[in-house]
């Protein structure tokens, strides 16, 4: 060895290093590691997976959609919070929508228009607009007012591009009715597809709306786009649907909500939060 040229002692020194390190980080940690799960968390580390009758029907940790083959929610189950992940709550693309607070202004789709792959142009909406629209829904579905704050009546965004001469409800595409019909003296219009408002300034109007019937779980996806859980008072709020389509008393949907209702982590971190598989399917067995 001490006859090797430097170069030659350098790379047996590497090589030597690369197969340490591979066995100890390649083999004898992941197996220590997976050992470990094994013995101390062998539901976790195996998925914690949910059976129904003997067949996996989903996992305790991602959740998952109760919609019928056109998306519409089925109302005899408890609906999961919105999912940016994928088609949605799909673990091969967990991610959540990237938008911030100031994202309220939509790209309206143009009648006729079609995008790089030839089909129709519909255009983007907005966080803004996303969660107007989910509100409105969730308000029409459980019976209660869907309206909050910067939204308006019809679910869009309540953002006006100000001009010195004019004003115009930016995501109320034409021949929609503005959501009001002046601002500071100007004539309020509605907008129009492929017009190009960006010169104007932007204003959110706040409107008459108190607080929101609809919990902000039911409008906003989480960051994982996987959260199988739903706040207390969204599962709270489904519950006369859910009992009404089942013939239940409601007292006994909420008991089971109470029964799978987890509380704050180690006692003071997080909300208490209800597991909408779990729930579900305790549904199922009464």
């Amino acid at each position: 060895m001490d006859r090797m040229p430097s170069w030659v002692r350098q790379h047996v020194a590497a090589l030597r290093a690369l197969l340490v390190l591979t066995v100890v980080t390649g083999i004898i940690y992941p197996l220590l590691a997976t050992g470990v799960a094994q013995a101390l968390f062998n539901d976790k580390a195996n998925g914690s997976l949910v059976e129904k009758d003997g067949k996996v029907v989903g996992s305790a940790l991602i959740g998952q959609s109760f919609t019928d083959a056109d998306g519409n929610p089925v109302r005899k189950y408890f609906q999961s919070r919105p999912s940016a992940a994928g088609d949605g709550y799909d673990p091969t693309a967990t991610s959540a929508s990237n938008l911030g607070p100031e994202d309220v202004v939509d790209t309206l789709p143009v009648p006729g228009a079609k995008d790089e792959e030839g089909n129709p142009d519909d255009g983007k909406q907005s966080l803004l607009t996303q969660v107007c629209a989910r509100s409105k829904a969730v308000g029409e579905l459980e019976g209660v007012s869907g309206a909050r704050p910067y939204c308006t009546p019809d679910g869009v965004g309540a953002v006006l591009k100000v001009f010195p001469d004019r004003a115009v409800s930016v995501n109320q595409a034409c021949p929609a009715t503005p959501f009001i019909a002046t601002y500071q003296g100007l004539k309020v219009e509605c907008a129009k597809p492929g017009e190009d408002y960006a010169a104007g300034k932007t204003v959110p109007v706040r409107g008459d709306a108190g607080t929101p019937a609809v919990p902000a779980d039911a409008v906003t996806a989480s960051g994982s786009g996987l959260d199988p859980d739903i706040s207390v008072a969204y599962a709270e709020l489904q519950a006369p649907r859910v009992a009404e389509e089942r013939g239940l008393a409601v007292e006994r949907v909420e008991a089971l909500i109470a029964e799978h209702t987890t509380g704050r982590a180690l006692g003071f971190m997080g909300e208490p939060a209800v597991n909408v598989l779990e729930l579900n399917l305790a549904l199922d067995r009464s």
